[in-house]
């Protein structure tokens, strides 16, 4: 699940990476939470997907 602490933490750590650098310890710490993001959000889209139904519908002229 994609909490406001998560997405906090996850854009710190973009952050610092582009000014300072990481640590070994962040990189992994990254790493995992990115993994968790994009686990979450691909969930999400399977969820929507699964959700859809298409009628087929025949338009009269």
């Amino acid at each position: 699940m994609i909490t406001p602490e998560l997405l906090a933490r996850i854009n710190e750590l973009a952050r610092k990476k582009r000014t300072v650098g990481l640590t070994a310890e962040e990189l992994a710490e990254q790493k995992e939470l990115y993994k968790i993001y994009l686990a979450a959000i691909r969930g999400q889209v399977t969820n929507l997907l699964e959700s859809i139904e298409i009628v087929d519908v025949e338009v009269k002229k």
